[in-house]
């Protein structure tokens, strides 16, 4: 499932991140909440492997929240993020020890506490390993609207199966998952004439993009910074 892009460029992580805060239990999740908790909208956005202290992720969050959205971060690796320097745990094994499903089983109560506090639509979000979770809550009919990011895992059948209005972006050069297989995405969604659906893929970036860029690369950050235009306008359209 993992390709070394996956592990590429971890961040350094900030627990204290974000304009945001973490609160110790959202639907039995610690998680990272940003925005107005009144609204009628909320985002559910979902970490790659490196977890919800990400600071670009936290800033990600920030951005969506600012549009007018309750933001949360949940933390569904439970203080154990991807450490690409442990030699005795290679991605193979942590993968086995965070299971997707698992995540997509603890995601459900999160958005049932949402929905318990007055949200009327929540949308999500995911990145690599998070954009696979979000599938299977498209697949479930537990959102409003989907977006993924550069997705890990995801296959044909799950677009086959997706129940809401989603979103794909992804890479020109992503060997997890390639343009190719994006256009196939693209190709389910277009015969399903039920499912509002956007695809795109952008040139010149590799897998991870959207959130694992270097501030100093003006061309990653104008990519990393459509990619968040395009998922904002995507939940105003079917969110709000």
């Amino acid at each position: 499932m993992a390709s070394p892009q996956c592990c590429a460029d971890p961040p350094t992580l900030n627990p204290a991140g974000g304009e945001g805060r973490v609160v110790d239990s959202l639907g039995g999740v610690t998680a990272y909440v940003a925005g107005v908790r009144e609204s009628n909208a909320a985002v559910v956005l979902i970490s790659d492997i490196f977890g919800f202290e990400a600071p670009i992720l936290r800033k990600i969050a920030d951005k969506v929240a600012s549009s007018g959205y309750f933001v949360v971060v949940p933390d569904f690796l439970h203080g154990d993020p991807f450490v690409p320097e442990n030699a005795d745990r290679p991605i193979q094994v942590w993968i086995k020890e965070h299971p997707l499903g698992k995540a997509f089983e603890e995601a459900k109560p999160v958005i049932a506490a949402l929905k318990e506090q007055g949200v009327s639509t929540v949308g999500a979000a995911g990145y690599c390993w998070g954009a696979k979770v979000v599938a299977e809550l498209a697949k479930a009919n537990e959102i409003q609207a989907a977006v993924m990011s550069h997705p890990s895992a995801v296959t044909v059948d799950d677009i086959k199966e997706v129940k809401c209005p989603i979103a794909v972006l992804g890479a020109e050069n992503d060997k997890t998952s390639p343009p190719e297989l994006v256009k196939q995405f693209e190709q389910v969604l277009s015969s399903n004439t039920g499912i509002a659906h956007f695809v795109k893929i952008f040139p010149g970036v590799s897998h991870g993009w959207a959130v694992r860029y270097k501030s100093e690369d003006a061309g990653a950050v104008k990519s990393a910074e459509e990619a968040l235009s395009d998922m904002i306008d995507w939940f105003n359209k079917n969110l709000k």
